[in-house]
């Protein structure tokens, strides 16, 4: 087993592939943290160090022992009120207004396979692939008690993190601060590795040096948001690519949430992830449980190409689920960039006509079909068929479509609502707009109250009957805007609700799992504004970001394969000049950027050349061909987009039989000097054979000097090369 506790010396020890994580139970029932690094069978209790350092105060227990203070020690769960100072994983408020607790050990129970978490996604595995350690703290004066979880998937040096708040007491209190994740480093020089970004520009790559202060990311919009990604990796300062080792933290919630580093007063280091504090005054009544939201931990001593590894294997496997888990995904076509809001059934059956031409399997209808929708100021919350508009019944349309051998799909925005439509004017009081106050509007809509049950019944109810009576296979899951106005006109405590709503959102999103398995979920927040690896739980591949630019999309997508695999990565071709960017890109580079995904397009096709609508037939069969490699293959990054003047990254058959290369030159200069690409991955002392030209290359030679690029001297060429191991 992965778990085991020394009785004698009362640490834990949680063992992976390639690495170890260990704690203890000291004297007076504090759960201190000891290690977690590199795989091995010693004891690292002599890291614990005692010195009188001044202003860290010192537990009652302790005496007049000046040496031991919560302020100093390494600890698993950090809470305020036990002493310590810095910033802490815990913090509630008591039934007569006071704040802090103090927790200590109880008992624990080891057990075969991976927890599971109510009402919140949570890594899931065979009994036989991981298992579970379950410790108990209690606060004796509150009643409070926090179960941790821990869940270890050796073969993936993967160990994942929540914890339970319990109420035994009489009285209820309120949780104001709770994150299920924390490491100490008592020694160590470490980087901070965050993805900040903005609408349309997403998952941006930024290195820091963690010194005396606090580096804070993070979330008050309601939503994962497109400002800071919910993962963030602690590395050395030497630590590259291939080398070093580094430690990553991912939050499955898609809601708000902060991660902090820092270091504090005597050089340790403290990383936290957990949900955001502010707007959080979670009441839990005597027998209620709080459950707080599961981290992802890894850690790699190969450098960040392996962490990405370990994170893509588990979100992959053990965190995407159903039919679309691992499938190659349909080629589709999306409406919105060929009609925008001019929706109908004669455009639509033009563009299935072309695209199933073309090759492709599906295509969606973008916004604009339903109730009275002819641009964003009104129809949300009316989710039925906008017949007069369409021009025939929905049923109908699919039909057609469906007879052009194409598949059919949907966009939805389900927890928005437009004031201007008959949900709002029947049910005002659903969307969250606080008394007395005129709402903040973004996109000209409002957020409907999903923490309230009434609410995501009624809506879910709306997509049941559309879903019930036409062959929808695909689903785009939409969300157009941040919370801003929290307030919900059943809930006590306003403290809850922006936690509840992401649980009710959860829920909408199971049932539509359950009752509708064949349909392809793809979900979306103006692009990648709730990309996380909650909403990976419930849907497969999100869309990666509303900015289809093909340069662009490989900043975001190099940033974005840090934490999450291709197969999680929605991603098209689109027209030019582009609509977000003016930049004018050739069609195939277009297509290799778009290939670092499910793959698609976002055009009308009738404006297209009889030359590109060829290549676009080269391009899908070429992707239809490759994409069992792209989307389960191992990824490796060859370069950073942000300082070289190439991107390329490459893919690996787990035989290393096939590898697929891609790159796309940044940057051209007069009289350009070579440009080779180390490869990666390959099997050593061997030859690759290109299937373009037939040259035959050594890998050895390839992973040590790298690939020639020929240079032609045109903007943003592109490289797409396949390479299988030789026979001879």
């Amino acid at each position: 087993m992965s778990i085991r506790f020394d009785e004698k010396s009362r640490i834990f020890h949680l063992t992976t592939q390639k690495s170890t994580y260990q704690m203890k139970v000291d004297q007076y029932g504090f759960l201190l943290h000891l290690y977690y690094g590199k795989r091995t069978e010693q004891n690292a209790e002599y890291f614990l160090q005692f010195v009188d350092r001044g202003f860290s105060g010192n537990p009652y227990d302790a005496g007049d022992d000046t040496t031991y203070s919560m302020d100093i020690l390494p600890q698993e769960f950090p809470c305020r009120g036990n002493g310590d100072y810095r910033n802490t994983c815990f913090l509630m408020e008591n039934a007569d207004g006071s704040t802090g607790c103090d927790l200590r050990y109880i008992s624990h129970e080891i057990q075969a396979g991976k927890y599971s978490l109510c009402g919140l996604p949570a890594v899931y595995a065979d009994d036989r692939k991981a298992d579970t350690l379950k410790i108990v703290l209690k606060d004796k004066v509150s009643g409070a008690e926090v179960v941790l979880l821990y869940g270890v998937l050796p073969d993936l040096d993967i160990i994942t993190r929540s914890a339970l708040v319990k109420n035994n007491g009489q009285e209820s209190f309120f949780v104001m601060k709770a994150a299920a994740a924390c490491l100490d480093f008592p020694v160590g020089d470490f980087d901070i590795i965050g993805f900040y970004g903005r609408h349309m520009m997403e998952r941006n790559f930024e290195r820091t040096h963690v010194g005396h202060h606090a580096y804070t990311i993070g979330s008050r919009r309601g939503t994962s948001s497109h400002q800071h990604n919910p993962m963030m990796i602690l590395a050395d300062t030497a630590a590259t690519e291939d080398m070093g080792s580094c430690y990553a933290m991912s939050l499955l919630y898609s809601g708000g949430f902060e991660g902090t580093v820092e270091k504090d007063q005597i050089n340790q280091t403290r990383m936290v992830l957990g949900l955001q504090p502010e707007q959080l005054r979670y009441p839990v009544k005597p027998g209620d449980t709080f459950v707080i939201p599961e981290v992802i931990l890894s850690y790699s001593q190969e450098g960040f190409g392996r962490l990405s590894y370990n994170l893509h294997q588990c979100i992959r496997h053990h965190v995407c689920r159903g039919e679309y888990q691992t499938a190659v995904r349909p080629v589709l076509l999306n409406s919105w960039e060929a009609c925008y809001f001019d929706i109908n059934a004669d455009n639509l059956c033009r563009l299935a006509k072309e695209a199933a031409d073309l090759g492709m399997d599906m295509l969606v209808m973008d916004d604009g079909w339903f109730g009275k929708r002819d641009d964003d100021s009104s129809g949300l919350g009316d989710w039925y068929v906008n017949e007069e508009k369409l021009g025939m019944p929905l049923s109908e349309l699919i039909d057609k479509v469906n007879a052009l051998g194409m598949k059919f799909g949907v966009w939805f925005e389900p927890e928005m609502v437009n004031e201007d439509s008959d949900l709002y004017r029947k049910h005002p009081d659903w969307a969250m707009v606080i008394p007395e106050r005129k709402p903040v509007r973004g996109r000209n809509q409002l957020v409907l109250d999903f923490s309230r049950k009434e609410v995501v019944d009624a809506v879910y109810e709306q997509m049941r009957e559309l879903l019930n009576h036409n062959h929808i296979e695909y689903i785009k899951w939409d969300m157009n805007r941040s919370i801003c106005d929290v307030y919900s006109h059943t809930a006590k405590e306003q403290g809850r609700v922006l936690y509840d709503y992401v649980l009710g959102l959860y829920d909408f999103l199971e049932r539509l799992n359950r009752d509708y398995p064949h349909i392809l979920l793809e979900g979306c927040s103006g692009g990648g504004g709730r990309f996380d690896a909650g909403m990976l739980y419930y849907t497969p591949q999100i869309w990666c970001s509303d900015n289809t630019d093909a340069i662009d999309r490989l900043y975001i997508q190099y940033g974005t394969s840090f934490g999450y695999p291709v197969s999680a990565v929605g991603s098209h071709v689109s027209a030019v000049p582009n609509h977000q960017t003016g930049r004018v890109t050739a069609i195939d580079a277009r297509s290799v950027a778009a290939m670092s995904g499910t793959f698609g397009y976002e055009l009308d096709l009738e404006k297209l050349s009889v030359e590109e609508k060829d290549k676009i037939r080269e391009q899908i069969a070429e992707y239809k061909k490759l994409a069992p490699l792209i989307l389960n293959g191992r990824y490796y990054r060859l370069t950073n987009p942000f300082t070289d003047e190439v991107a390329a990254w490459q893919y690996v058959s787990e035989d290393k039989e096939e590898v697929l290369f891609n790159a796309v030159q940044l940057e051209i200069h007069g009289n350009m000097t070579p440009v080779f690409v180390r490869l990666k991955g390959l099997e050593r002392g061997v030859f690759y054979q290109e299937e373009q030209t037939g040259v035959l290359y050594p890998s050895d030679i390839l992973m040590e000097v790298g690939l020639p690029l020929q240079n032609e001297q045109y903007e943003y060429q592109f490289y797409q090369i396949t390479l299988h191991k030789s026979a001879n």
